[in-house]
């Protein structure tokens, strides 16, 4: 089964007065055909000399801040956080632990 990953904006975080985004809350889905996990996390990005005003602000924009601020971070990258969702998937697909008793 295939293991399709999906990113998404939870929440920003910002300064009122000037509409810089400070913190992004993000999560990324995985799902196959049967099996869905979700894995959240937090960055916190810089103040950049230029800023993009709050309204005109996309989805696809704030993504990319996040994804490249993982990029340099040391203990996170993309591909290292959608492996691990993908682990969850098969995880799922092909347990090693249960729960239950055998009799009614």
């Amino acid at each position: 089964m295939t293991t399709k990953i999906e990113w998404q904006i939870n929440t920003l975080e910002r300064e009122v007065a000037d509409g810089y985004v400070n913190k992004v809350i993000y999560r990324v889905n995985g799902t196959d055909d049967t099996n869905k996990f979700r894995a959240t996390g937090e960055v916190y990005l810089p103040k950049p000399d230029t800023l993009v005003a709050y309204a005109d602000l996309t989805e696809a924009t704030v993504l990319g801040w996040v994804k490249a601020k993982l990029e340099l971070d040391e203990t996170g990258s993309v591909k290292k956080i959608e492996d691990s969702v993908k682990a969850q998937i098969a995880a799922l697909q092909t347990p090693t632990h249960a729960v239950g008793k055998p009799w009614g």
